[in-house]
């Protein structure tokens, strides 16, 4: 209840006027001319060995773990399924910290911390919006995805089953270049955090420590350790901020000299008197009206919106999870989400803030500011190297987890959707809606349909897979007519899969040595490169929920939206801002250009994609609708089918009864329900009340600002005592439960006699 006491006590503060500081002089902040103003405290040994053998190697040890759980609790470890979608029961709290892990990129430690020393709180606070609302919007999309195709791995299956080829290799190229620009991201982040904590840290030292960080358990564990990691990842940064946050606030275990800058009142003075950029309330950086930072929310949140639907790794982590379970989960990641960058950016900008205004001038370079430097510069100078030893661990988990996310996808998409439909598939001249074993059909029409049993009832694989499991040697002679031959190319992908994983692993280092070369900056990189994104987005949501939705509709709409989005941004830029496209890097990344490009890329495709589609789709009837959901539902795996996931759902309706997207959805209802109500509560609550409770204001008070920072820090701690304990709680509690239900299948078997089990 402290909390709620602390916000009500912040509603009652907001109508006080606030009052200029009468003693500070209202200045802009000259810029620095240093050429570096931040001194690496770590040993180069000293980073590799932490990151390395410290985080590497500790995820290693999680990997063979979960590899162990997966093999003698859950027996699903020789499945490549498993490799990809966790077993598909991962629990709602490691939902929920996967999803804030992974949309908490190591950007957000540096980036926020621009945004806010340049638009004010205001700037933070919609910069955290902005991804928070891209967080509630995803579990309906899941929900849908799960409805009407619970057996895809990767959601350029559901194109290929839908439109066959030619949107198909579209789709490819556009999800291959999400994966680039999300790694194009870590890397300069991580470039930025390694080698400002890092003494003499080279380009070719941080671009293979950042490939080690990312491919080092992808080998062992596959996906389900990108869960596990998520959890520690979320717990650290949460426990890390905590930490900081009491030194910095409440205790005096700072260095003499920088007392001074770290209190409520230095804080406050400093932030009332810096000018903000143009388009803040009072040109004030203590008010939550900005113009630049509304922009920028809005921005982000149609770039992070389309980033989430076009990156495989969003979707192959975001639906391991059970629909009720994912959903839910989704809700407490937007919470905590909420309460995470506005924690990280608030304590580093006022400080530096502070220090800066003491100074009389900036104490970083433009080009640092811009890059992220403020929070490590901050933390070196309060707390020395454990300051720089806390933001390098978090960023480091950061980077592992986000970056074997990336790592993961890259490698589906190319053992999924391209290997298996274009390299080398099990059956060639296969239309997207055959049987993989027999080559029929598995949609209904006037052809013949397919019956090839499924692997749970078959004898012969029963015995395949005893054979396998007491042997090691890759080449086993499976005896099944049915599915030996698939069995045995499965495991050919297996061996390729993890071929794969080690080539796009050792792919990072060239491709970050280039990405080093180019100078660009993470700004940069954020903004614009998530911006070309964005006109994606509608034409694969409308793939997904949409029946007459057609192939060429996704792909006028995806050339169409992409032209439109380029466009509008350099013209803004060249007619609005000083410099034109002549001063590329800064000016394209402006707020009024960001907007421009988004705004027409997401309109021009939706027009674009809606119009085509109505003119070329051939639904006439019902009949029709329910035929091209069934294809989607035919995306199945005949040796691990979707519905073994799904048995205690699928009881309630009678034997031999073939699963439709109608089904599925009556089974899926109270999770959908849960989506859209909560979901609209939700965007109601961060969408409508919050920003109406902070506009507000004006511009704060001291005692509104003193309210504002412990609201923050009281949330943030909540967030980390559930973070800590929820996870690995409600984790132990379903192996334990699956250990225990295996154990009493195997007594009941003991318990058959022989003859029985023979005749069986």
């Amino acid at each position: 209840m402290r909390e709620v006491g602390l916000y009500v006590l912040f509603l009652v503060l907001g109508h006080i006027q606030a009052e200029q500081n009468d003693s500070c002089r209202f200045r802009t902040l000259a810029p620095s001319h240093n050429q570096s103003s931040i001194s690496p405290i770590l040993e180069k040994h000293e980073s590799a060995l932490l990151m390395i053998l410290g985080f590497a190697g500790f995820s290693i040890v999680l990997a063979i773990i979960h590899n162990s759980i997966r093999k003698y609790i859950y027996k699903d470890a020789h499945s490549l399924d498993t490799v990809f979608d966790a077993g598909g029961k991962v629990t709602l709290s490691l939902t929920a910290v996967t999803v804030t892990s992974q949309l908490l990129w190591p950007a957000d430690f540096l980036q926020i911390t621009t945004i806010t020393i340049t638009s004010g709180i205001g700037g933070c606070l919609f910069f955290v919006l902005g991804i928070v609302l891209d967080i509630l919007l995803f579990p309906i999309l899941s929900v849908e995805l799960k409805t009407k195709a619970p057996g895809a791995k990767t959601f350029l299956q559901i194109i290929y089953t839908r439109y066959g080829k030619p949107a198909h290799v579209v789709f490819c190229c556009i999800a291959l270049f999400a994966n680039i620009v999300t790694i194009t991201a870590l890397l300069v982040a991580g470039k930025s955090a390694i080698s400002v904590l890092t003494k003499d840290a080279s380009d070719e030292f941080i671009a293979f420590v950042l490939a080690v960080l990312f491919g080092s358990y992808c080998f062992l564990g596959g996906l389900g350790t990108t869960f596990y990691i998520s959890y520690f990842n979320t717990a650290i940064t949460f426990v890390g901020l905590i930490a900081i946050v009491v030194s910095i606030a409440y205790t005096d275990n700072i260095n003499e000299s920088m007392s001074k800058y770290v209190s409520i009142d230095a804080m406050y003075d400093a932030m009332s008197c810096i000018k903000s950029t143009e388009g803040n309330y009072e040109d004030s950086l203590l008010t939550f009206r900005t113009r630049s930072g509304a922009i920028y929310g809005l921005s982000l949140f149609f770039m992070a919106t389309s980033l989430s639907f076009i990156d495989q790794a969003n979707w192959q982590s975001r639906i391991a999870a059970k629909p009720v379970q994912g959903v839910i989960g989704f809700f407490i990641a937007a919470i905590m989400f909420f309460c995470l960058p506005a924690t990280i950016a608030l304590p580093a900008t006022l400080t530096y803030a502070s220090m800066a205004y003491e100074n009389g001038t900036h104490l970083l370079s433009q080009n640092e500011i811009v890059n992220g430097f403020i929070t490590p510069f901050v933390l070196e100078k309060i707390m020395g190297s454990t300051g720089a030893y806390l933001l390098i661990t978090s960023i480091t988990m950061a980077l592992m987890s986000t970056g074997s996310g990336e790592v993961m996808a890259v490698s589906s998409i190319v053992v999924y959707d391209i290997y298996k439909v274009y390299i080398n598939p099990f059956r060639r001249l296969l239309t997207p809606t055959s049987c993989i074993l027999c080559g029929l059909q598995k949609v209904g029409g006037k052809h013949e349909v397919c019956s090839c049993p499924t692997s749970a009832e078959c004898i012969d694989c029963s015995k395949d897979l005893k054979r396998k499991s007491k042997t090691r040697d890759f080449a086993v002679q499976y005896t099944c007519p049915v599915h030996g031959d698939y069995r045995h190319y499965e495991d050919l992908l297996m061996h390729h899969k993890s071929w794969c994983i080690v080539w796009v692993t050792i792919s990072v280092i060239p491709y970050a040595l280039v990405v080093y070369a180019s100078n660009i900056n993470l700004t940069w990189v954020i903004f614009f490169m998530q911006g070309t994104i964005s006109p994606f987005a509608i034409p694969l949501l409308l793939a997904i929920i949409w029946s007459r939705c057609t192939s060429p509709g996704v792909i006028t709409g995806c050339v169409v939206g992409l032209i439109g989005c380029i466009a509008a941004n350099f013209v803004v830029t060249e007619v609005v801002y000083e410099g034109g496209l002549s001063n590329f890097f800064i000016n394209t990344i402006q707020d009024y250009s960001l907007l421009a490009g988004c705004v027409a890329g997401i309109s021009l495709s939706s027009v674009c994609t809606i119009v085509t589609s109505l003119l070329t789709n051939k639904i006439k009837t019902e009949e029709d609708v329910a035929h091209e959901w069934d294809k989607t539902i035919s995306i199945n795996n005949p040796l691990n089918p979707w519905q073994r996931l799904y048995e205690e759902e699928l009881a309630q309706f009678p034997p031999g009864t073939k699963p439709t997207a109608a089904i599925m959805g009556q089974i899926f209802r109270s999770a959908r329900n849960v989506a859209v109500y909560g979901g609209l509560s939700f965007v109601f609550l961060f969408l409508v009340v919050v920003p109406a409770v902070v506009l507000s204001f004006g511009v704060l008070t001291r005692e509104q600002f003193s309210s504002y920072l412990t609201f923050s820090y009281v949330i943030c701690f909540l967030a980390a005592v559930f973070v800590v304990i929820a996870p690995p709680t409600e984790e132990m509690y379903q192996i334990v439960k699956t250990w225990k239900s295996s154990r009493n299948t195997e007594i009941q078997k003991e318990k058959v006699p022989k003859t029985e089990l023979s005749r069986l």
